[in-house]
């Protein structure tokens, strides 16, 4: 727990010093006296917010070193609640400015000076799409992959502005080292981007997959089958998931988070199960054997820790996929570690994978919970949400075990347990959480 929070702890004091940068900078670079704190402040407000753009990039270029220690729904949330942090700065930078004095008005002025003006207008612009479009999601009729495409361009086009901007001001980015670092900044911010646009998809090109088979399962769900195409395959630990793009090259568009569904002892062939529940996943079913692929990843921090004496995974619906990687990996080590299954779903029709988990309850120490929303009448199960009370009566056995927590599935299912095991005194650091809100 200790190295992890240390970690945690060294990456954000190393974001916060990265933010504040720039000041440091100005501080101790050419000053000048006499132009008021408001003046002051709303420059150093812009400097915070160019830095805080391009450390943007950091967290969406799927860097491993990050995303195994906080998991990657946290690094997707943080970056979004610094997106809008971001926006709140970048907003407020002229207009403290404006307030302070008028004069700068002239910065938006086309007859003063038309392309100034038009680049700042049109950075302006672009910097509310690029917090707003993804709050808005796919209710402006914006697809996820051209979502993605824009949101990328339009922060890289954001930052080159915002570069132009200062080094055409000058005052606090006069000198040539100066500018240097602002430079050598954005082109660091944008090489992110091209490593994750476009390095990133070269190196899967070299490991290419072909759909063995689309196998069908209860509740809307397809379990997509993937065979490596000339070679080994993929080294993961249950619980993770990769990016998957169906395409004859990897550069295309779509390109969609799944986890992985199949054993990790299983090297031959990787398995996704996937819900229809939108334009993409709603094709899955129609997937032919054959079709060319290529995945992206392991991620994410959804992992069992060895030292663990114990596990409990508490889902809804389709959530159960990274649950039963994990348990068809402890089958196949012979892991005798009690398990413990907290399956939500709306009717007992809903209940994907309910065949393989009742076998799996005989090759394991694994005790399987239903708990059904909408049961039908002759239902004798648990019923309705999970709640603490639920939780309480089937975990009591663990009561004395070092035992680590996983939950995945919807949202509003998510918020409830997780303040339900937290009141039952879980710790934080054993409650693990993925999340696939991605925009």
């Amino acid at each position: 727990m200790f190295p992890i929070l240390w970690r945690v702890g060294l990456q954000s004091a190393a974001y916060l010093l990265l933010a504040i940068l720039p000041l440091g900078i100005a501080y101790f670079g050419t000053t000048d006296e006499g132009r008021g704190f408001w003046i002051e402040f709303g420059v150093g407000l812009g400097m915070v917010a160019f830095a805080l753009l391009a450390m943007q990039f950091i967290t969406t270029a799927r860097f491993r070193w990050v995303v195994p220690y906080v998991g990657s729904d946290a690094v997707i949330y943080f970056h979004r609640q610094a997106g809008i942090l971001v926006l709140l700065i970048f907003l407020a930078h002229p207009l403290i400015l404006f307030a302070a004095d008028p004069a700068y008005l002239a910065y938006l002025d086309p007859r003063v000076n038309f392309l100034r003006a038009v680049f700042l207008i049109a950075a302006t612009i672009a910097m509310l799409l690029v917090v707003l479009l993804p709050l808005g999601g796919l209710r402006f009729g914006l697809s996820y992959e051209w979502w993605r495409l824009t949101h990328g361009l339009l922060a890289a086009a954001v930052l080159v502005v915002g570069l132009a901007h200062s080094l055409m001001v000058g005052h606090y980015v006069s000198g040539l080292a100066v500018q240097v670092a602002w430079v050598v900044a954005t082109l660091i911010a944008i090489g992110l981007l091209i490593h994750a646009r476009v390095v990133k998809p070269l190196r899967m090109r070299r490991k290419p997959y072909r759909v063995a088979r689309v196998i069908p399962e209860r509740g809307d769900v397809s379990v997509l089958v993937l065979e490596p195409d000339g070679h080994d395959g993929m080294t993961f630990a249950a619980g993770q998931y990769a990016w998957l793009t169906l395409s004859e090259t990897p550069f295309s568009l779509q390109q969609h988070p799944f986890s992985m569904f199949s054993s990790s002892k299983v090297r031959e062939r990787i398995e996704f199960a996937i819900k229809e529940a939108g334009d993409f996943t709603s094709t899955i079913k129609d997937v032919r054997p054959g079709t060319r692929a290529f995945l992206e990843g392991p991620y994410g921090a959804f992992r069992i820790d060895p030292r663990a004496e114990a596990a409990v995974l508490v889902v809804g619906g389709i959530g159960a996929t990274p649950a039963l990687s994990m348990l068809r990996t402890a089958r196949d080590l012979g892991d005798r570690r009690p398990f413990v299954l907290i399956y939500g779903n709306v009717r007992r029709e809903d209940i994907a994978f309910r065949d393989e988990l009742e076998t799996l309850t005989n090759e394991l120490d694994l005790k399987v919970v239903h708990v059904l929303s909408e049961p039908e009448p002759e239902w004798t199960g648990e019923s309705g949400s999970i709640t603490k009370e639920i939780l309480d009566r089937h975990l009591a056995p663990l009561a004395d075990r070092d035992v680590q927590y996983f939950v995945c599935g919807p949202p509003p299912m998510m918020d409830l347990v997780e303040h339900a095991l937290l009141a039952r005194g879980v710790p934080h650091w054993r409650l693990l959480s993925e999340r696939f809100d991605f925009i």
